[in-house]
């Protein structure tokens, strides 16, 4: 079962490994969620660094250079490895570049190829015997060349410690993934929401990726819908032509807590948001959010964030 929320004694410690032409919309779709979540959960939950084969810098297929932390000798015993390359991976296929994946591999506890990364893994020989996908221009190829990795056509493929994914949108399902499961459905939520600021509220298609049930989806797209406004559970049930107890069910087994404790938490974050990006006042804003006061919100926020209204507009 999900946890609604969870808490890690240490940071989940990441680290890059990039090469020349990687693809920038695939680092980013994993390091931008994974900095939204630390400032969203206001802890310490992720620790990255960025390696490159020989501390070089490097230059992404858009020509953006960038300059790693260090060197891949150089990595210590991480959570997670991703290995992330695109164009021109066959110029980094090299002896010692295989070499090196094996010895970086073994000090990660997962380690995730991104694009054409899995490549560059298969070739290592880390993928030998294992479920995997690529990027999928690649997978043909792919298929024809390591004929002991059973490759398949899919967004993200987990086998054991290895994970493959086949492009940028692929990268950022698995590290919202990677958000939930190690601090919560609720930050993988309001990352996902933060990365479509000011577009409609969420709808099916999206929660349904996050939730993999559609009433549990349609609720929240209802509840995001009716932020100013909040709707009576029963209410909430009704327009979902389904009993109160059923919905209570429905979120507590797939979101790891109940319809209430949800829909206050996406109108907190809803009020978070506003005290963060605009001058609105609080009384406003409590409005705004479905609250009759704005002492009504701030008692609310101190027991879910910690901090007045005031303290987290500073903050932010």
């Amino acid at each position: 079962m999900p946890e609604w929320t969870k808490a890690s004694p240490s940071p989940v410690r990441i680290a890059f490994l990039i090469f020349d032409q990687f693809s920038n919309l695939c680092l980013a779709n994993c390091l931008e969620p994974l900095r939204a979540a630390n400032t969203q959960t206001s802890t310490h939950a992720f620790d990255w660094q960025i390696f490159t084969p020989d501390g070089a810098p490097v230059l992404s297929s858009s020509g953006m250079q960038v300059l790693p932390h260090a060197p891949l000798d150089a990595l210590a015993r991480c959570d997670y490895l991703f290995v992330t390359a695109s164009y021109d991976h066959l110029r980094h296929d090299t002896p010692r570049n295989r070499r090196a994946l094996r010895r970086a591999s073994r000090l990660a506890g997962v380690t995730v190829g991104l694009d054409a990364g899995p490549w560059l893994m298969a070739s290592a020989g880390l993928l030998d015997g294992r479920r995997a996908t690529v990027h999928w221009d690649l997978l043909d190829g792919f298929t024809e060349h390591f004929l002991e990795v059973a490759a398949e056509k899919a967004r993200v493929v987990r086998d054991g410690t290895l994970m493959t994914c086949a492009g940028a949108m692929s990268a950022l399902d698995l590290t919202l993934d990677l958000i939930r499961d190690h601090v919560g459905v609720a930050a993988r939520l309001d990352v996902e929401a933060l990365f479509i600021h000011r577009d409609p509220p969420i709808g099916a298609d999206r929660d349904q990726k996050a939730v993999r049930d559609p009433l549990v989806s349609r609720a929240l797209g209802l509840m995001r819908e009716n932020i100013e406004r909040p709707l009576a559970l029963e209410s909430l049930a009704r327009q979902l032509s389904c009993q109160s107890r059923t919905l209570d069910r429905r979120f507590r087994s797939r979101l790891g807590a109940p319809p209430g404790t949800v829909y206050r938490h996406l109108r907190l974050a809803s009020a978070r948001k506003l005290l963060e990006g605009t001058n609105l006042g609080v009384a406003e804003i409590a409005l705004r959010c479905g609250y009759e006061s704005p002492a009504a919100l701030t008692r609310a926020m101190r027991r879910e964030y910690g901090a007045t209204p005031t303290a987290l507009r500073r903050a932010g």
